[in-house]
């Protein structure tokens, strides 16, 4: 059975204020944001969705959110169950943009060593390169990623993912729904059968996060690619990434 899968946007960062920010940490309201999302979880997961692993976009501002907002599952308190994190590029900004453009993973590892970096592509940060073409700036691009991440995460063994990624993607390529900095929805994979292998991967969310879990995100959905070019042009993205 395919995984029941919680996916967070990211606090508020440094480039929610000014875009032009090279992979951005989080603001101090964004690290307050993530404490409030650390209170709300430990309050609302125990019991309910028992977390086994945790998926984190490379860029610095998924991950500190993590470090902050998942804290009591990546270093729990004595007893509790340790919960692995691991770093996917598939889950990157859609943008190249700077803000949406990560830092080698080499000073990434040595800052952030709780993360397991073993598995990137070792392309990433690249996005504008022949190598990087998976990861471009355009629709056919950020459908394609939408469904790849979605493929594996369908295939893993694990009964319950979160995952820290970026409104635009999440948005655009993956579940169709607005997040607001720092809130989170909960999903099912829509039945298939072995006749489906050529039909996309769907999500169904849960009645109880359609307003975000923290209540914060809108409640219109959008038709997935909405806003993302053609073909990419200029290294340029959504603003709220």
């Amino acid at each position: 059975m395919p995984p029941k899968l919680i996916f967070i946007r990211h606090a508020q960062a440094l480039h929610n204020l000014r875009n032009k920010i090279h992979d951005p940490d989080l603001t101090d309201l964004g690290r307050e944001q993530s404490r409030t999302l650390c209170k709300h979880l430990q309050e609302t997961l125990p019991g309910k969705l028992d977390v086994d692993l945790i998926i984190v976009s490379p860029m610095r501002r998924c991950i500190q959110t993590a470090q902050i907002g998942l804290g009591f599952l990546i270093d729990p308190p004595p007893g509790g169950k340790k919960v692995p994190v691991v770093a996917h590029a598939g889950w990157q900004e859609v943008s190249a943009k700077p803000c949406d453009t990560g830092s080698p993973l080499e000073a990434l590892a040595n800052e952030f060593p709780f993360v397991d970096f073993s598995k990137v592509d070792p392309v990433y940060p690249d996005k504008t390169s022949p190598a990087g073409a998976p990861y471009a700036y355009s629709k056919s691009a950020v459908l394609s990623r939408g469904q790849s991440v979605l493929r594996d995460l369908h295939s893993r063994p694990e009964k319950v993912i979160a995952v820290v990624s970026h409104s635009g993607f999440l948005r655009a390529g993956v579940c169709g729904w607005w997040f607001s900095n720092a809130d989170y929805r909960v999903f099912d994979f829509a039945e298939r059968s072995a006749d489906d292998a050529d039909t996309p991967y769907q999500l169904v969310q849960s009645e109880s996060t359609m307003s975000g879990g923290l209540g914060t995100c809108w409640t219109i959905p959008v038709v997935l690619g909405d806003g993302i070019p053609e073909a990419e042009a200029v290294p340029a993205g959504p603003e709220e990434a």
